[in-house]
């Protein structure tokens, strides 16, 4: 059999069926941003990983970190370069405190597993903050609602996407 009579894997196939992965494609298309999602062939679960896949500085990962806002249990994203660490009392200062979120929190208000949240297209509303530090890159990559599935936007796409503020939420 030839190249050209091997069948080309359907899109399905090729993001393993991610409901998420197509959640996310299928909003990004809807909503006209210029960068389909990609599919690596590795998962990248960590900003390293990911950075690793894509060949960019690890602070060019636009990360997402969920926490559970204590007073009414509401998600809370940060979006934060890979390479800062979020700093909790930061955030709580503009948002209220703020725990850990388990897995099974992360997918029920998220509609994503750790290590693919993307920034948008949730399942239920969340409070999201973007980190200023991501404005260090022209451009970033944030996970497409799989550990496999990322996709390009500048920082200002970012908070433009999202409706996010663009806050001082990392350690110093």
């Amino acid at each position: 059999m030839s190249t050209a009579d091997t069948p080309t894997p359907s899109a399905e196939a090729a993001t393993g069926g991610s409901e998420g992965f197509q959640r996310v494609t299928a909003l990004l298309a809807e909503l006209g941003h210029p960068h389909a999602p990609r599919w690596l062939g590795v998962p990248a679960r960590t900003s390293q990983e990911a950075a690793d896949a894509l060949g960019i500085l690890v602070g060019q990962v636009a990360k997402s970190v969920i926490f559970k806002r204590k007073a009414d249990e509401a998600a809370v994203l940060v979006v934060a370069s890979g390479d800062r660490r979020v700093d909790e009392k930061k955030v709580a200062a503009l948002v209220g405190p703020v725990g850990r979120a388990d897995a099974a929190f992360v997918k029920a208000r998220t509609g994503f597993s750790i290590g693919g949240v993307s920034p948008l297209g949730h399942a239920e509303k969340l409070v999201t903050l973007i980190d200023d530090q991501l404005f260090r890159f022209h451009e970033v990559w944030a996970a497409a609602g799989h550990p496999n599935g990322v996709f390009m936007l500048t920082p200002q796409q970012l908070a433009s996407l999202t409706g996010a503020p663009v806050v001082d939420v990392v350690q110093a």
